[in-house]
């Protein structure tokens, strides 16, 4: 059996390159005759290496560094008819996925063990119009804006830092009318954001969906039906409690094999696939089931959740948060009628 590693050499503080002998080591005991290669800056580097690789009828390869880097190996051998297996060394920021199939995520060796222990997942693979992701997908329109926000608002933020970039800035969310058709119906209304989900692992967040199955052919879709700041927190902090966000009237939680998007008034729709830019509406999702194995933890080990006391803290200050405490004149679109 051959493999081939492709790994990022910045991710991890380069932490890759020093272990990367180690690594191959692992994988050479557990019977791969393996090589590895190097990311460049190139635009697609890893992406076009996987796709090289599978043409070349490698068995395995593995995808070394952050999810973007998983995401770049998925694109180079989804389109493919026969695909090798994948595996996932994480060295990123928040490795969602490597998270979702348990996957150490703070020990790189371990991570190769996990590879070696050769248990493969079959997995399902997004497809948006023409381009695949392996994690979250998500449409509406955030931007970060530079104006002062009220202190409790700021302090709020702070605890979601680890999850939203530039924590002291608010997000300026606008509303949307979208058109959105999944499996057993249409929404048409007003909207913030969607997000269509593969695994129950975003952002940090454990609980994106309380039922989701890996590999069953169905995407979780969520609409968030309001651009109110504190509804949109109040969302946030039930996803934190044990996923109570199903049941939140300003939530549309649907379990659904495809879903199309597009803007009904003109603005634009951008959509993001795995934490990158993936162009913009119309939009259609395709769930292909089990499309490809990839190498995970069966057993009992898990990560701890990050930064918990942090998540606490986070409920604690929401419920204690009026919706008078906002100033309303500083926050644009806050509130839809």
């Amino acid at each position: 059996m051959r493999a081939r590693v492709i790994y990022n050499p910045t991710a991890g503080r380069e932490q890759l390159k020093r272990n990367m002998v180690e690594i191959l080591q692992i994988l050479e005991k557990a019977g791969y005759e393996t090589s590895a290669f190097e990311t460049t800056p190139k635009p697609y580097s890893a992406r076009d290496e996987a796709r090289r690789a599978a043409l070349n009828h490698f068995d395995l390869i593995v995808a070394a560094g952050g999810d973007g880097t998983v995401n770049e190996v998925i694109n180079g051998i989804a389109v493919l008819e026969n695909r090798p297996k994948v595996g996932i060394i994480p060295a990123g920021t928040t490795n969602d996925y490597a998270r979702a199939l348990k996957i150490p995520r703070s020990d790189l060796l371990e991570a190769a063990e996990i590879i070696a222990a050769g248990h493969a997942i079959p997995m399902d693979i997004g497809k948006a119009n023409d381009v695949y992701f392996m994690n979250i997908a998500a449409g509406g329109y955030l931007s970060d804006v530079s104006y002062e926000v009220p202190i409790k608002l700021k302090t709020i933020f702070g605890y979601l830092a680890y999850l939203v970039k530039g924590a002291e800035k608010l997000p300026s969310i606008k509303p949307i009318h979208m058109r959105i058709e999944y499996d057993d119906g249409v929404f048409d209304g007003i909207a913030s954001m969607f997000i269509v989900a593969l695994t129950n692992s975003a952002g940090g967040f454990e609980t994106i969906d309380p039922d989701m199955l890996l590999g069953d052919g169905k995407f979780t879709l969520f609409v968030v039906k309001t651009a109110s700041i504190f509804e949109i927190l109040q969302v946030l902090a039930s996803v934190l409690n044990n996923g109570n966000h199903i049941n939140n009237p300003n939530v549309l939680y649907k379990q659904t094999s495809y879903v199309k998007a597009e803007s009904r008034d003109g603005q634009r729709l951008m959509i993001n696939l795995d934490g990158e830019y993936g162009g913009d509406d119309p939009v259609t999702f395709v769930n292909l089931q089990q499309h490809i194995y990839i190498m995970g933890n069966t057993s009992e080990y898990a990560d701890p959740i990050d930064s918990k006391k942090n998540k606490v803290a986070f409920i604690k200050e929401m419920e204690t948060l009026r919706p008078e405490e906002l100033d309303d004149n500083s926050l644009p679109y806050d509130g839809i009628n």
